[in-house]
C-alpha cells in the first residue's frame, strides 16, 4: 500500500526558508517521478509546485516559485525534499507529496506552510 507521509512544515516569516520531507514507502520510489503540490487557504485546487524525473534528475517548477523553491530526493532513503527559499505569503498552503502520475489527486495528510509576519 502507497504510503506518503509529509513533515517539515510550520510558520516561517517572509523571506525565511523552510526545509519539507516526504517519507515514501509500499512502492517502489526510484521507479516513479516524484511532485510536490499544494492547495491553498479557501481555493480548492491543487497546484503543481516541483517534479523530479526518477532517472536523471531533471527537475521542474512552477512559475511562482521557480529561484526559490528546489526540489530533491534521496532515493536510498526512500525520501523527498523541497527547500523553500525567499518564502511568500502566497505560499501559505497545505503541502503534499505525490507521484507524478497522480499528482492532482494527493492522498496523503500533507503539512501545512504558513508565511507570516
Amino acid at each position: 500500500q502507497v504510503q506518503l507521509v509529509e513533515s517539515g512544515g510550520g510558520s516561517v516569516q517572509p523571506g525565511g526558508s523552510l526545509t519539507l520531507s516526504c517519507a515514501a514507502s509500499g512502492f517502489t520510489f526510484r521507479g516513479f517521478p516524484m511532485s510536490w503540490v499544494r492547495r491553498a487557504p479557501g481555493n480548492g485546487g491543487v497546484e503543481l509546485v516541483a517534479t523530479i524525473a526518477n532517472v536523471g534528475g531533471g527537475t521542474t517548477y512552477a512559475d511562482s516559485v521557480k529561484g526559490r523553491f528546489f526540489i530533491s530526493r534521496d532515493n536510498a532513503k526512500n525520501t523527498l525534499y523541497l527547500q523553500m527559499n525567499a518564502v511568500k505569503p502566497e505560499d501559505t498552503a497545505v503541502y503534499y507529496c505525490t507521484k507524478f502520475s497522480s499528482w492532482d489527486r494527493p492522498g496523503s495528510q500533507g503539512t501545512q506552510v504558513t508565511v507570516s509576519s
